[in-house]
This record gives C-alpha cells, sequence and structure tokens, in this order.
C-alpha cells in the first residue's frame, strides 16, 4: 500500500507484480484535458430547435425523394431491359418464320417439279402404247386392205 505524502511509490502485489502510483498536484492544465463533466452547451432558443428540426425533416425528405428517383431509374431500366428482350424475340421469331415458309415454298417448288416430271413421263409412256397400236392396228389392217384391191 502506498503511503500518503510521497509522490511516488513502488506498491507490490502479493503475484509478485510491481506498479507505480504517481500522486500529484492538480494543475489546472490537468481539467482542460481531461474534463468531468462534457462542456456545457449554449442554451437553444424554441427558434433554432425549430428551425434544426425543419432542416432534418428537410434533408430525410431529400433523402426520401432520392431514393425514389433511384427505385423510378431502376425500374425504367428493368422496362428497358425487357422492351429490347421483347423486341430480339420477336425478331427472332420473325426470322425464324421466313426461314420456315422459305424451306415450306422450296419444297413445294421441287414437289411440283417432281409431279410435272412423273406426269409427262406417264404421258410419254401412254404417247408410246398409243403409237404401238397404231403401227399394230396399220399392220392389221394393212394386208386386209391389199387384199381387198
Amino acid at each position: 500500500p502506498a503511503t500518503e505524502g510521497s509522490e511516488s511509490e513502488l506498491d507490490k502485489r502479493a503475484s509478485g507484480q510491481a506498479f507505480e502510483v504517481i500522486l500529484g498536484n492538480e494543475t489546472p492544465d490537468a481539467k482542460g484535458e481531461f474534463p468531468l463533466s462534457p462542456p456545457k452547451k449554449k442554451d437553444l432558443s424554441l427558434e433554432e430547435i425549430q428551425r434544426k428540426l425543419e432542416a432534418a425533416e428537410e434533408r430525410r425528405k431529400v433523402s426520401s425523394e432520392a431514393e425514389v428517383l433511384k427505385h423510378l431509374a431502376e425500374k425504367r431500366e428493368h422496362e428497358k431491359e425487357v422492351l429490347q428482350k421483347a423486341l430480339e424475340e420477336n425478331n427472332n421469331f420473325s426470322k425464324m418464320a421466313e426461314e420456315k415458309l422459305n424451306q415450306k415454298m422450296e419444297a413445294i417448288k421441287e414437289n411440283r417439279t417432281a409431279i410435272k416430271a412423273a406426269m409427262n413421263e406417264k404421258f410419254k409412256e401412254k404417247d408410246k402404247k398409243l403409237e404401238e397400236v397404231r403401227k399394230n392396228k396399220e399392220t392389221k389392217e394393212g394386208p386386209e386392205a391389199a387384199a381387198e384391191n
């Protein structure tokens, strides 16, 4: 234990640790460095309090408006993206539809050409058969016509 009156003395604990206790005279500087109570604020008038409350309310309002504008901007951006995506899908659909239509028309054209070719072949075969029938008829009629003369 430290004795009063001495400015510094070593105090030993039972654990063997030692520390130095400094008891000094109070100086005016010490009060300025470590005030025991916060400095007294000047008394605010009702008008000043009202003004500060209005300023705080204005800050909240501006912050709220900024937040609303930010959300609106995000919403507009999202709408733009959705519209862009819809346009792209529409263009892709149009291209695919046009491609399918062209393929279908090409297939119809090829089919029509094949049908015409088959019909022409059929007509040629009929013409050949008709020609054969005529030749056969002429050869059969030929001896009979010669016999009559």
